[in-house]
């Protein structure tokens, strides 16, 4: 289908979609855990939903439960269950249903979600309309005891009467107080721009296949935060992040996080910090590596003298963001160890540049840039050698950029600086990316080359090596260390 191309998260400029014929096939996906006393109520309202119950399939994961889940009689026509045999968490659960599901859209919803009758219909709408987004219901965490002596199938009535939405107060049962803030503070993420992903969290969510496909699905390894390292890598992927308030479940009891907050978010930080870049503030500014860094740079070595080249990528190296690798390109492959005067060498411009750099972490040494999405948030791919940024220049460009949730930014003589989130947006509705369509999609500036210098103007620090006598301690000499050095 033709699709609009939603700039930012300014998900509001979408058409509006009155009228709208239900033809996408859905897959409600319920990971399961020593749920059997609420996953009754939970299939009871999903038996009650307004989305055509031909278009529906519900998939009930059981992670290795002590005591197998069976399905009770009140459940939707189209409900199955799936057991996980390799890897146990809610993230592995979650991709298992997926794999073994069939629908055009996946819906997560945990196994303690009793959701009004619309809920699937408010997503699925949006799914309609445009194949990137990933839709967020909205919940109230309930005591679950008021639901005594009722049965699986009074539930499904009262969803179906929309008498459900009576049982407790909308309006003054506790809500979900991290994600619900965000949405005030930023007009419903319309204002978040790229920090809309840090609002993927909680038991509710849906997105088509085809994105879930091309973010990389579930974290299966995670055992907790996978739904935020997942919005974040389905923001890179192109995502737009779309809360649905009219999608409303109750939640039955509170939940785990919400008992262990500060516990689970200990344990999160390891794991985040490493593998979501832009969670910047849980990351340091000097000294450490992580496994997915903010910023990528990008330099074809091929037919450019070593020196140019390595005092460009040292200077890089040199900056005060040093979260960033280098992708150095060139014939790598191509280098023998044939007998040869080394100084004669054909290839001796190539084999400086790669003895330089073989044993760095942060440079990597490639034949062609690999097929698909940048790993990082960010990606610089400089035009040439001639400059090199001065030690704050690449910090000071990408805070620039964040501050105006800008996604592009062409510099004048030295290259193209690309949000990934920017790129794979456009490319969601386009087959090339284009300046138009990067400036249409998050925002593109012309800058000029401040903070660039001449390659060999840029001075990048060295030991000194000139021999020196030894300094003589005085007599009785006590100072500290750091009292000596100049």
């Amino acid at each position: 289908m033709s699709q609009p191309l939603v700039r930012r998260n300014e998900w509001r400029a979408l058409p509006a979609r009155d009228g709208w014929t239900p033809t996408l096939s859905a897959s409600v996906v319920i990971p399961t855990w020593s749920a059997d006393a609420t996953l009754p109520f939970v299939l009871a309202g999903l038996a009650a939903q307004t989305y055509p119950s031909h278009l529906l399939e519900v998939v009930v994961v059981d992670d290795g439960n002590p005591t197998p889940v069976s399905l009770p009689d009140v459940r939707p026509e189209n409900t199955r269950v799936v057991r996980v045999v390799d890897g146990w968490g809610r993230a592995n659960a979650c991709h298992t249903g997926v794999l073994a599901s069939d629908g055009e859209v996946v819906m997560w919803l945990d196994a303690d979600m009793l959701a009004f009758s619309e809920h699937v219909e408010a997503q699925l709408r949006w799914h309609h309309e445009i194949d990137y987004a990933v839709v967020l219901g909205t919940k109230r965490f309930v005591d679950p005891g008021r639901l005594e002596g009722r049965t699986p199938e009074n539930v499904r009535d009262a969803v179906a009467s929309h008498e459900i939405a009576g049982v407790w107060d909308w309006d003054t049962e506790e809500t979900h107080k991290w994600v619900e803030g965000m949405w005030r503070r930023t007009d419903d993420l319309t204002l978040a721009g790229p920090r809309a992903f840090r609002a993927h969290v909680g038991a509710t969510g849906s997105l088509t296949r085809s994105l879930y496909d091309a973010a990389g699905g579930m974290a299966t390894d995670l055992r907790l935060g996978e739904d935020m390292e997942l919005g974040h890598r389905l923001a890179e992927a192109g995502g737009v992040l779309i809360p649905e308030h009219a999608s409303r479940a109750w939640h039955l009891g509170r939940t785990h996080v919400m008992q262990h907050r500060d516990q689970i978010n200990r344990y999160n930080d390891a794991f985040l910090a490493n593998l979501v870049p832009t969670m910047r503030p849980k990351r340091n500014r000097r000294g450490r590596r992580y496994d997915v860094p903010y910023l990528e740079v990008v330099l074809d070595a091929r037919s450019r003298p070593a020196d140019e080249v390595i005092g460009v990528v040292d200077s890089v190296l040199d900056s005060s963001l040093d979260d960033l690798r280098v992708v150095l390109l060139g014939d790598w492959a191509e280098l023998t160890d044939a007998r040869q005067s080394p100084l004669g060498d054909p290839q001796l411009e190539t084999r400086i540049v790669h003895r330089t750099y073989a044993g760095d972490q942060r440079v990597a040494l490639l034949g062609e840039l690999p097929a698909g999405r940048c790993p990082s948030p960010w990606r610089l791919t400089l035009d040439g050698v001639a400059l090199a940024p001065e030690p704050p220049t690449l910090e000071a460009l990408l805070d620039d950029l964040e501050a105006h949730h800008d996604g592009a930014a062409v510099i004048d003589g030295v290259g193209r600086l690309v949000r990934t989130a920017a790129a794979e947006r456009v490319l969601r509705v386009q087959t090339e990316v284009s300046d138009d369509a990067l400036h249409a999609a998050y925002g593109l500036v012309r800058l000029g080359a401040d903070g660039w210098l001449p390659t060999a103007e840029r001075d990048v620090p060295r030991y000194e090596g000139k021999m020196k006598p030894p300094v003589e301690r005085e007599s009785g000499e006590k100072k500290g260390l750091f009292g000596r050095l100049r």
